[in-house]
């Protein structure tokens, strides 16, 4: 019996999620039923995060565990082959891990990866890809605001209602950064956030997105943040934002030092 680790990069504009659905086509189901094939018996994927319809993956982790006789160092070779449609899901790297390991429970924190697209005109085949803003963003006023999520709190406010419900909405974000860039020939502005924190509630990341993103814009002011966390109110927080711009970077199964990334 081998315990594999998959590392697993997706678009998700075309699926419904990461996880398993009956008639939708989800990561989760496409890449079972693949596994199932390559491996000659039924596999199961343990993922690490249940991303939503839309949402993007450069570094997913997901294990299962099969008594097969390919080699374990072959298997995205083989699943990659097969795949219905090349380009939107891949298996990056599968290494065998020991018995007792699982992608979920032994994961120590994540770093989510949010793209946005300002102050230019829009760009039809960049919108399942960030998200496009008309008006210019004030990047300090997003840093400022940033800060102030830094650190352990009640996330509460950040959480949106459909998910299931957690034991404790406590959460602690290590680095919460704000980057400015400027890219391609025209030089268009983009900010990208990055969110590195031992967990996250549903929606949690994107909740916390529209809410730099109303103070980018001068909704409100930076210090609105200690007032949104202290309320533990949805209503107080900002928009949720699109899918689209949001990816699951990378998963960490060592403790995350804070303001390092391992």
């Amino acid at each position: 019996m081998k315990n594999v680790l998959l590392k697993i990069a997706y678009d998700g504009t075309d699926f419904h999620g990461w996880q398993r659905q009956p008639n939708c086509r989800t990561v989760q189901g496409e890449l079972e039923e693949v596994l199932s094939r390559v491996c000659g018996e039924a596999i199961a994927l343990s993922g690490t995060s249940r991303t939503d319809a839309g949402v993007h993956a450069l570094g997913q982790q997901a294990t299962f565990s099969g008594d097969f006789g390919i080699p374990v160092e072959r298997i995205p070779l083989a699943v990659n082959n097969m795949l219905d449609r090349v380009g939107d899901v891949r298996i990056v790297e599968a290494s065998e891990v020991p018995e007792d390991f699982h992608a979920r429970f032994n994961s120590r924190g994540k770093t989510y990866r949010y793209r946005i697209r300002y102050g230019a005109e829009p760009d039809i085949f960049a919108r399942n890809h960030c998200w496009q803003i008309p008006r210019e963003l004030d990047i300090e006023a997003m840093k400022a605001g940033a800060r102030l999520f830094e650190g352990t709190h009640d996330f509460r406010s950040c959480m949106a209602a459909g998910g299931q419900e957690p034991e404790t909405t406590v959460r602690t974000i290590h680095k919460l950064e704000v980057r400015q860039s400027f890219e391609g020939t025209d030089r268009i502005p983009f900010v990208t956030l990055l969110v590195t924190g031992d967990g996250f509630l549903y929606n949690m990341v994107r909740i916390i997105t529209g809410t730099l993103v109303e103070i980018g814009m001068g909704l409100r002011a930076p210090e609105d943040v200690t007032a949104v966390l202290e309320s533990c109110s949805r209503s107080r927080a900002g928009r949720t934002a699109p899918p689209g711009g949001l990816y699951l970077q990378q998963v960490y199964f060592e403790d995350i030092v804070i303001g390092e990334e391992k």
